[in-house]
């Protein structure tokens, strides 16, 4: 603020997530018709967080929307990433110490099943990805790395962008299909990965909402490379339930975070079913290509 010749009273005032105290009402004649208490706030991913009670160190979620957005409970004291992650708040509580966590963002999850549809037309709905790739065992060797605009979390390269890499004239519409899952699976590998470098846990399992997890398909083939249980939960509108979540341990109608973790139940659970060696090899390859994106902007036009 002093480098800025910003004010403090010109900022919000800074509160918990989750305050006992209101912050301010609904107006009775507004469209909730009610004078309704304000005294929750959760970001976005944040939120899906609380949804997914992960409220112990080292419990994380991901949420696969047209991004991507993993986050692990890193508890009371922050980690400052040094592998390209983001440190934040996840919750507060008023009366007690934050609770924060690292972050890794993906540009480009689901927002690839769009462009197989709207671009290259192989599909003429998002769902029906998953039949497309049930059509081929494997991905043929053909890797997609849709760095459309560069690589978020870890890399953070602007310069880097998509590539299909392993091309052969084996390689059908199927093997595309089944390689675009899979980028969005290793993406997300990534991120574990330079989590656990970050904070030295080691995950025992991943809480998976978004959109994306009616893809039975997409979440075997997540479990199968994280070598992790991958559970979907019976709500996967979490990010919602959270807030909601927020709200009612601020007025009292939960008394406790652990009271929360009765309502949480799972849908299903995938296990790793992946031999070591084929997973490493493909591990590996992905690697390869995430390098071929790289210095593709050089700024000489």
């Amino acid at each position: 603020m002093a480098i800025l010749g910003i004010p403090r009273q010109m900022l919000p005032r800074i509160v918990p997530s989750i305050d006992k105290n209101t912050w301010g009402h609904t107006l009775q004649e507004g469209p909730l018709g009610a004078a309704v208490p304000v005294c929750g706030a959760l970001g976005d991913q944040q939120a899906a967080l609380v949804g997914q009670t992960c409220f112990g160190v080292g419990e994380a979620k991901n949420t696969y929307g047209t991004g991507c957005f993993m986050l692990l409970n890193t508890g009371t004291q922050p980690i400052r990433s040094t592998h390209g992650l983001l440190t934040s708040v996840g919750y507060q509580i008023s009366g007690e110490k934050p609770v924060y966590c690292l972050e890794g963002s993906i540009a480009v999850a689901g927002a690839l099943v769009q462009w197989l549809r709207d671009n290259l037309g192989l599909i003429a709905s998002a769902s029906e990805v998953e039949t497309l790739a049930r059509s081929v065992d494997d991905n043929g060797g053909a890797y997609i790395v849709p760095a459309f605009s560069g690589l978020f979390a870890p890399y953070w390269r602007s310069d880097a962008r998509g590539v299909i890499t392993g091309l052969t004239r084996y390689v059908n519409k199927g093997h595309l299909a089944r390689a675009v899952l899979e980028a969005n699976a290793y993406q997300t590998l990534d991120i574990m990965e330079a989590m656990k470098k970050d904070s030295g846990v080691r995950l025992n399992s991943l809480k998976v909402d978004g959109g994306m997890v009616a893809n039975e398909l997409f979440m075997q083939i997540q479990s199968d490379l994280l070598n992790l249980p991958v559970i979907r939960p019976a709500i996967t509108e979490t990010t919602a339930l959270g807030a909601a979540y927020a709200a009612g341990l601020a007025v009292g109608f939960w008394s406790s975070m652990a009271d929360l973790k009765q309502y949480w139940s799972a849908d299903k659970t995938w296990q790793p079913q992946m031999d070591d060696d084929a997973r490493q090899a493909g591990i590996r390859n992905w690697k390869k290509a995430v390098q071929r994106t790289f210095d593709w902007v050089d700024g000489s036009g």
